[in-house]
């Protein structure tokens, strides 16, 4: 149910992807929490229904009291959020460009911009894998994000402008995101924007 509230409507394949579980297991699971109506299943995509959605957000405060009472991993967390701001950033200088003062829709016409902010995302990404392996310590199913995002970066650098910010595929920026999602149900905390 973790994994469907980081993925919002997803596939049982999507689910397990980012859980780092057997994708039959998961849809099994699925399937059973449809048939008792913790779930909602439109066209192979999963749902939490509101209710679920509910109780689930109480149990994190049990599942995750361990996780939550770690100064190291609540130290992990304060620096992964000054790297998420620096990311917010970079990710507008990806989707906009400043032409005479006004910020436009960036159509990627320009290579030479859009190579800078991709070097400055594995520059980003850099700084972040520490704190990413130090998640991955204290809770192993987080290391499934340190490997897609090294993957999604890859693919941004080889030339796949894609996977820097396309929210239809596991780029850069989903992934950013859902990890982000997931910590904070994890931590109890809630997005600032």
């Amino acid at each position: 149910m973790h994994g469907l509230a980081i993925k919002k409507y997803a596939s049982a394949d999507a689910v397990a992807g980012i859980m780092g579980l057997d994708p039959e297991h998961v849809a099994s699971v699925l399937r059973e929490a449809t048939a008792r109506g913790r779930v909602l299943e439109a066209n192979g995509k999963y749902s939490l229904t509101p209710t679920t959605r509910i109780a689930l957000a109480s149990d994190y405060s049990r599942h995750c009291a361990d996780l939550r009472e770690s100064q190291p991993f609540a130290k992990a967390y304060e620096e992964f959020e000054r790297v998420n701001s620096t990311l917010k950033v970079l990710i507008t200088h990806w989707q906009t460009v400043d032409i005479a003062g006004s910020a436009i829709t960036n159509d990627h016409a320009d290579t030479a911009y859009d190579s800078r902010i991709i070097d400055r995302l594995g520059d980003l990404h850099e700084r972040a894998d520490r704190i990413l392996a130090e998640f991955a310590r204290h809770l192993p199913r987080l290391q499934v994000y340190r490997d897609k995002l090294s993957t999604a970066l890859e693919r941004a650098e080889d030339g796949a402008l894609e996977w820097v910010s396309d929210a239809k595929i596991e780029s850069y920026h989903t992934l950013w995101f859902e990890l982000h999602e997931d910590l904070l149900c994890m931590l109890g905390r809630t997005r600032v924007e």
